[in-house]
C-alpha cells in the first residue's frame, strides 16, 4: 500500500488522469481484500481484475523492469477460485523474485484446463531462496485454503523451473458452471 501511494503521489503533478487511475486500481484492491473472507470463491475473471489493478500499480513502480504476460483461456474465466488467492501469489512473486533483481524480470499469469484440473500458474524472475521462507505462513495458508474448499482435492505448489524462474501452481477440481 505504501509503495502504491508514493507511486501515485509523484504522479499527481506529473501526470494528474495516472494518479487518478492508480487511486482507482489501488480503491478496487483494498476492497477486494475487504470483502475477500465473507466469499469461499470468486469467479476467477474477478480475481484477475485485482490482479491487473496490483500489477498496474506494481509497472507505475517498476516501469520498464517489470514485464508483464497473460495467458489466460477463456473458457476459465467463470471457474470458481478463493479470494485473493491468485493475487497474494503475483504479489509474492513481486515481492520475492522481481524486486529483488536489479533489472526486475517477468511475471507470467496462467490459467487453463489441464487433465481435468483448472490450473492456475504464476512464473515469475527469481530463485525460490530468495523467498524469505518458502515453507513459511504463506505457503501453509494456501495450501490450508485449498484443503479446506476442496477437501484435499486440490494442491499448490511453488518450485524452482530454472536457474532463474521460480513457479507457483495451483490445481483446482473443474466446478460445473
Amino acid at each position: 500500500i505504501f509503495n502504491a501511494l508514493n507511486s501515485i503521489r509523484a504522479l499527481v503533478d506529473e501526470n494528474p488522469t495516472r494518479a487518478r487511475t492508480a487511486i482507482t486500481e489501488l480503491s478496487n484492491i483494498l476492497r477486494s481484500s475487504m470483502q475477500a473472507e465473507k466469499l469461499e470463491t470468486v469467479p476467477l475473471e474477478r480475481e484477475l481484475n485485482i490482479v491487473k489493478d496490483y500489477l498496474a500499480l506494481e509497472k507505475m513502480r517498476f516501469e520498464e523492469r517489470l514485464t508483464i504476460e497473460m495467458e489466460i483461456d477463456e473458457d476459465t474465466l467463470g471457474q470458481p477460485v478463493p479470494p485473493m488467492m491468485l493475487q497474494t501469489l503475483v504479489e509474492n512473486a513481486i515481492k520475492h523474485g522481481i524486486s529483488k533483481k536489479i533489472n526486475g524480470g517477468t511475471i507470467k499469469v496462467s490459467s487453463d484446463f489441464v487433465n481435468d484440473h483448472h490450473e492456475l500458474v504464476v512464473l515469475n524472475s527469481g530463485q525460490l531462496n530468495n523467498y524469505v521462507n518458502e515453507d513459511g505462513f504463506g505457503v501453509k495458508r494456501t495450501q490450508y485454503r485449498l484443503n479446506l474448499l476442496y477437501q484435499g482435492k486440490a494442491s499448490f505448489e511453488i518450485k524452482n523451473v530454472n536457474s532463474d524462474m521460480v513457479e507457483s501452481r495451483i490445481t483446482m477440481p473443474v466446478a460445473a458452471i
